[in-house]
């Protein structure tokens, strides 16, 4: 089965909201950069409409009169080039957090995410609450923002966590008993076992504790600069106009109907 079959309904949806997007025809659209890593189902170059926060994003930018470019880096060259780099106006898709507040102008909500503690059947271990989780290697990716509770019992060393590249790799430490638990987004980790990457066997092999983290919306980071600014208000204004929770029951109830079945518990 290949998950890209199940966002289809983005190019749909894409397709039935560009007329209503911007005055005037596309070439006059003035054109705008962002960074961002890959990260299905959110945003993904490999995915119609670069994703559910993609199409979003594209379509809020095309009523606010921009044309939108999204290059992809991994997370660390994302946050660098976004914020640092001239050709961007910022980065996506991220997590609010304090320590961001003085680098971004944050947009509204782009996609709502859930961090799960993935781990596997047959080797269960004690997830009733983070603090049960003292000594036990954890599998985070390098960059990320997994929460201001998790992320404040890291810097006290009440939590061991050991940083990774992607969360696709931690995914394969985690089925090699490289770690126990690895902490991960849960769509994210659906997306990726439905993927032909693993198989079958692999996918029985995971499931997840879900109650130790809060639901938390990403957002589009604008540089904190008064242009940024500007840009950060055009985008919200035009964003109002999108019905952000009829583009995501449509994904979901598309990505349902091709999971059930498929050897997935989450």
């Amino acid at each position: 089965m290949s998950i890209f079959r199940t966002v289809a309904v983005l190019a749909g949806l894409a397709l039935s909201c560009a007329a209503g997007a911007a005055d005037g025809p596309a070439d006059a659209l003035r054109p705008i950069r962002f960074a961002a890593e890959d990260w299905p189902p959110f945003i993904s170059a490999a995915l119609p409409g670069e994703g559910l926060s993609g199409t979003m994003v594209r379509l809020a930018f095309e009523r606010a009169g921009y044309r939108l470019r999204v290059d992809y880096f991994p997370w660390k060259r994302t946050m660098q080039s976004g914020l640092r780099d001239p050709a961007y106006a910022g980065f996506l898709a991220v997590w609010r957090t304090p320590e961001r507040e003085t680098l971004c102008h944050f947009s509204a909500p782009i996609g709502n995410t859930l961090t799960v503690l993935a781990h596997l059947k047959e080797d269960p271990l004690p997830t009733a609450s983070l603090a049960q989780l003292g000594g036990v290697k954890i599998g985070t990716v390098a960059g990320y923002s997994n929460g201001e509770q998790f992320d404040a019992m890291v810097k006290r060393g009440e939590l061991g966590v050991e940083e990774g590249v992607s969360d696709e790799i931690n995914v394969r430490k985690l089925l090699i008993k490289r770690f126990r638990v690895i902490v991960i987004e849960r769509h994210v980790l659906r997306h990726l076992m439905l993927s032909s990457r693993f198989s079958a066997a692999e996918r029985a092999r995971i499931t997840i504790t879900e109650h130790v983290f809060k639901e938390r919306p990403v957002h589009l980071c604008f540089k904190r600069t008064a242009e940024g600014l500007r840009q950060q208000q055009k985008f919200n204004d035009a964003a109002k106009e999108i019905d952000m929770a009829k583009l995501e029951r449509e994904y979901w109830k598309r990505i349902g109907a091709d999971t059930s079945g498929a050897g997935l518990d989450f």
